[in-house]
Formats: C-alpha cells, structure tokens, sequence
C-alpha cells in the first residue's frame, strides 16, 4: 500500500505544471491600450504590495507559532504547521499574481471579442488560483503523510491544517477589512465629496478599491478554501487512524488524499468542459462544467475506493456519492437565489423605496439557506449510515 502514497505529490506537481500552461495562455492575449494598462498595473501593484506588507506581519506571528507547537508537541508536527501555512501563503500568492494579471484581459476581450472569450479569459484566471489551492494542498499534505502520516504518529499531520489557518485568519480577514474600507473611502470622498462618479480611475481610492477586492475575494477566499480543502483530508485520515489496526486502516487513511487527487485531475476536465461550452451563455457553460467535473469525479471513485478497500468499499463510495450530489445541489441552490427570480424580486421591491429593499433582501437571505442547510442534514444522516463517522468525513472530501 505505501507504494502509492507518492502519487499524490507528484500529481499536485503535475497540477501546478498545468496552472502555469493556463497562465502563458492567459498572458498572450491583449491587455488593451496604455490607458487600461496603466490601470491594470496599478492595481496588480497595488494587490502584491499588499501581500508582501500582510506576510512581513504574518511571519512572525507563524514563527511564535512554530515554536509554541515544537515546544509542546514536537518537531514532526512543528514541521506541519510549517508547511501548512507556506503552502497556503504560496497558493494565495500564486493565484493573486495570475489573476491580476487576468483581469485586465478579461476587460480587454469583453471590449473588443465579446463575451465567449471574456469568459474563458476570466476563468482560465480563476482557474489558475483553484489548481494552485487544490495542488498545494496535495503536495504539502500528500508529502507529510507519506513521511509520518501512514503509521502511529499520523496525529502531527494535524498540524498542517493549522498553520493553514494562520494563513487564513490573516487573508481572509485582513483581505476583507482594507477591501470594505477602501469601499468606503472610495465613495464618501469620491461621490460626496468630489463628485466624481463611483469606480472613476481619477479617485485614487478607487484603485485601492480594486485591490481590496483582489485580496479579500482572491488571495483571502483561496486560503480559506485551502483550510477547508486540507481540513477535510486531515479530519479524515485522524479518524481512519483512530479505528482498530486492521487491514484497511492504512487504506482508509490514504483514501482522501486518493479522492483529492481524482478530484484535482476531474477538475481539469471541468476545465475543458467550460472552455468547450463557452459558446453558450456564460451561466449555461459555468453550470455544465459544475456538474460536469462532479460526473466524472463520482465514476472514477467509484473503481478507486472499491480497488482499495474491496467490498466495503461500495458503502464508503455511497458516502462519497452523497457528498458529491449534495455539493452539487447547493450549488444550483446557490446560482438560483443569486441569479434568479429571487434577485428580481429585490430588484422590483426597489421601486417602493430603500426600505423595501432591505426587507425583501433579508427576507430572501434568511430563506436562501434552508435548502443547504437541509441538504447538509441529509448528507450527514446517509454518510453516517452508510460508513459511520468516517463516512460523514469522506463526503466532506
């Protein structure tokens, strides 16, 4: 069984070898006249200026960190925490790099291509910040499991997903913080007090807008997701260790880093499922890449889990299935109440006054998150059914 735990690693190295591909796809097409770039460059300034004055605070917190967990826990989990929070900060700044990069091409291409190529533009940006998250994740977790995950001391790997969190907690919540300040800012000088309509490039602290936007909803929306992306491994493969040493057990750990790595290459062919459908409407090609990549992921888990764990398999795979369609629901859910009717609604409530308008919207908000919070509930209820605790953590993954 050890002989397949360097695959992980070595297919999150293949996935960066693809974000990079995606990224000299993105930089030859046209970033528009002097104006736009002028602006472009400014904003990615902006956005890496920002990131290197967010890590010079974050390193230090992280090594008083590192050295509190090496104290009381030891080298090996010490290590993880390391290479949680580098992996994370890494990914963070990868992702950010490209997709301000992106933007301006995408701005360009909606100019002067239209729409179909806007979108693959715009995606083929974004999709360079997920491969970077989801392959970091594989390359980090995938190499700490491989060296102290398969045995007794498979609790240090915890570590890992705690120094993703550092990087998370300052991302996410710096990122957040400087985006809605600069909002803020942006429109009370801006609008008030200069009359200058929103988003003008004259405003100054409409560029830092811009760069707010940049690092909360991608550098600080990419770690969070790579807290939650290597949580669910982690919380996995703690309690696979925990079960009584049997044949499967070792399986049973390696098992999520098996479907994350499936999972990683199903996404590359969602990829290509968005760009082949990029004729239709934007939503339409979004919404088939969604299922798309979830299709092939649930069949190739299928032969996975059953190759590993034999006839047990089946129900670990049901497990996987729920999480998957239930993933997949909350996603429609989602692109229902905020591109739909509902929208609509708030939108007509507008015509009666501002008061209106918060009231529909907090309405529909309040009754958006019935249906996945339901389809939560049923996903926990079957996965714990099927395989237990463990099955609840597999369909997280």
């Amino acid at each position: 069984m050890e002989s397949y735990f360097y695959i992980p690693p070595l297919l999150g190295a293949f996935g960066l070898l693809v974000a990079l591909a995606i990224y000299i796809v993105v930089s030859r097409y046209s970033a528009g006249n002097e104006a736009v770039t002028k602006i472009g460059d400014q904003i990615h300034s902006g956005a890496m200026t920002f990131m290197k004055r967010e890590y010079s605070y974050l390193v230090p917190f992280a090594a008083v960190v590192i050295a509190l967990v090496y104290w009381q826990l030891g080298s090996s989990t010490a290590i993880a925490v390391f290479s949680g929070a580098l992996s994370s900060a890494v990914a963070g700044w990868l992702g950010m790099y490209a997709a301000t990069k992106a933007n301006v091409r995408t701005a360009t291409a909606a100019s002067e291509s239209g729409a179909e190529t806007a979108l693959s533009i715009a995606f083929y940006g974004g999709s360079i910040m997920g491969l970077c998250v989801a392959s970091l994740g594989l390359i980090g977790l995938g190499t700490l499991f491989y060296f102290i995950g398969g045995g007794d001391h498979y609790h240090s790997i915890e570590g890992f997903g705690m120094g993703a969190s550092i990087v998370a907690l300052f991302s996410r919540v710096g990122g957040g913080i400087f985006t809605k300040s600069a909002d803020v800012g942006a429109d009370l000088v801006g609008k008030l007090e200069a009359g200058i309509p929103e988003d003008d490039p004259r405003n100054p602290g409409v560029i830092a807008d811009n760069v707010g936007d940049n690092v909360g909803d991608i550098a600080g929306m990419g770690s969070d997701i790579f807290e939650s992306y290597c949580g669910s491994m982690i919380a996995c493969i703690a309690i696979a260790g925990t079960l009584a040493v049997t044949e499967s057990r070792s399986e049973m750990m390696f098992l999520p880093l098996a479907l994350a790595s499936i999972g990683l290459l199903s996404s590359m062919v969602g990829i290509i499922i968005v760009r082949v459908f990029s004729s239709l409407s934007p939503a339409s090609a979004l919404r088939t890449g969604t299922i798309g990549a979830p299709i092939v992921f649930i069949a190739t888990a299928y032969f996975l889990t059953t190759s590993l764990l034999g006839e047990t398999g089946v129900n670990v795979w049901l497990a996987v299935l729920t999480g998957a369609v239930g993933g997949i629901a909350i996603g429609l859910i989602t692109e229902y109440y905020t591109g739909s009717t509902p929208v609509v609604k708030i939108a007509e409530s507008g015509q009666t006054g501002p008061a209106t308008v918060m009231i529909t919207g907090l309405s529909v908000g309040m009754q958006s998150v019935v249906l996945p919070i339901a389809c939560i509930a049923i996903i926990i209820y079957l996965s714990t059914s099927l395989t237990g605790l463990y099955g609840v953590g597999i369909a997280a993954v």
